[in-house]
């Protein structure tokens, strides 16, 4: 006995049917698509997190010169970037004075949700402080780290000779 595929609808009207097979057949071609949108995109994302890293370093830099300008130092490694945006964190009540900020909003963690590292003076001679990004790993010391003077290194990783300045760091 054969069977017909159209269904009755209420008042008489027919309309087509979809079987098993059918449904099975477009939620599969559907989530081969949704994969491939997906493995295309999160490389975009791991880049996009590391360029807004990148920025988020640049503003940072650009705050420290601020405070540079009016305190004549840089933020000791006790104070921390904290002095960016608080007076209260400085100590001495004459430099406490001269302190013109808010130089930037509070920005307490990374793009990976971990807190930066501010050391002064740098690890790397010749630059007064460091500024670093744990990664997505969130691991300090590895490959991952974005610092502030990665624009300077070279494709072996050294700091490349031709950079005189970077965000008021002079070699």
């Amino acid at each position: 006995m054969l069977t017909n595929r159209r269904r009755t609808a209420p008042f008489g009207r027919s309309r087509p049917a979809f079987t098993l097979i059918e449904l099975m057949i477009v939620i599969a071609i559907l989530l081969a698509l949704g994969g491939l949108v997906l493995v295309n995109l999160m490389p975009r994302r791991q880049e996009a997190d590391i360029n807004l890293t990148r920025v988020q370093i640049d503003q940072i830099v650009s705050a420290l010169k601020f405070f540079q300008l009016d305190m004549k130092r840089f933020p000791t490694e006790e104070e921390g970037l904290a002095a960016l945006w608080g007076k209260n964190i400085i100590q001495d009540d004459e430099e406490a004075e001269r302190w013109k900020g808010k130089y930037i909003d509070h920005i307490p963690r990374d793009t990976w949700d971990s807190e930066w590292i501010y050391r002064e003076p740098s690890e790397t001679e010749g630059f007064p402080y460091d500024i670093v990004s744990l990664g997505p790993d969130k691991e300090e010391g590895t490959e991952d780290d974005i610092t502030n003077l990665d624009r300077l290194r070279d494709a072996e990783g050294e700091i490349a000779d031709e950079f005189t300045d970077f965000g008021g760091q002079e070699p």
